[in-house]
């Protein structure tokens, strides 16, 4: 079983044909098929299923062609990590839906250029976010821990080789728009939240009350509005005054200014920090990013 018989039998399964794969591949079709028969030998399995219509892919060919694609994708983050000749080199960065840690980001290609760079920034799910470090797809991915979900995400990290670094530690806040009704108080009660709409990131398939990005999570809210992107936190707080849980390190500068934090009365600590993989050195670039991310966190 070799890496080239995995990407040809990812680009039959792609194709639903043996002869437009053959096309694709620049190779005959009897040669194609006799690397299928090989690998279906080799795996104690039928891969595809052959028609007059063309080809199927079987339920066992299913789980065999979601395991290559897995083999083929870390090779190729490997090859353009490591053995491409390109002249750009590469940093990517996951997290949660933090601006502070957008903000970090963004210092970092003003300092270093983007002439010289090819960077992602993926703003996503806590499970996502493991995910995309454990893959290599990201160097570093920004989450917390707590008190409630610290059990759960440390067992995950350990089963994935990652390990957790804290940055800060910080109480939980209201986050709403200053027109709300609540706006002016010093401090902010759950029970005087309980007629306005919560706002909480969906977490997908990993819709876990130890994923959620907010603290909380298991309280029992009267309205609550799942939400995907940071931007409509924003415009559901001015819409229909509702409000968010977080960890009150919020970036002006980049939400604007018509938004404001507030303590909550009932709050728990949060330990925001980075993940990585156990034993792994950071490139200089993602040293870098640490810098200015620790820096902003010292500021507030």
């Amino acid at each position: 079983m070799t890496l080239q018989q995995l990407q040809q039998v990812i680009t039959i399964a792609d194709s639903k044909s043996m002869n437009e794969a053959a096309k694709k591949l620049y190779v005959s079709q009897p040669n194609l098929s006799s690397v299928v028969k090989e690998l279906e030998a080799e795996a104690g399995i039928s891969i595809f299923i052959r028609s007059n219509r063309g080809i199927a892919v079987t339920p066992e060919g299913e789980e065999f062609i979601g395991y290559a694609r897995q083999i083929v994708e870390q090779y190729q983050l490997l090859e353009n990590r490591y053995l491409t000749t390109e002249s750009k080199k590469k940093f990517s960065v996951s997290m949660l839906h933090y601006s502070f840690a957008v903000k970090a980001f963004v210092e970092l290609a003003k300092q270093v250029g983007m002439d010289e760079y090819e960077f992602a920034v993926y703003e996503t799910m806590t499970a996502q976010v493991i995910e995309n470090v454990r893959n290599m797809k990201s160097e570093i991915g920004i989450l917390y821990i707590s008190d409630f979900n610290q059990a759960v995400l440390f067992k995950l990290l350990k089963e994935n080789g990652l390990t957790f670094e804290p940055l800060c530690t910080c109480d939980t806040y209201v986050y709403l728009w200053q027109g709300h009704p609540l706006a002016s108080k010093p401090s902010i009660s759950m029970k005087e939240l309980e007629e306005y709409p919560c706002i909480a990131f969906d977490q997908g398939h990993g819709n876990s009350f130890h994923f959620a990005e907010e603290m909380k999570s298991t309280f029992d809210y009267k309205k609550l509005i799942k939400i995907c992107d940071r931007a409509t936190v924003l415009n559901l707080m001015v819409g229909l005054n509702a409000y968010t849980l977080c960890s009150g390190i919020i970036c002006e500068e980049l939400n604007g200014p018509d938004y404001v934090a507030i303590p909550l009365t009932e709050s728990e600590p949060m330990h925001i920090g980075y993940i990585k993989h156990k034993g792994a050195k950071l490139s200089a670039i993602g040293e870098i990013y640490l810098e200015e991310l620790e820096k902003y966190l010292a500021e507030i």
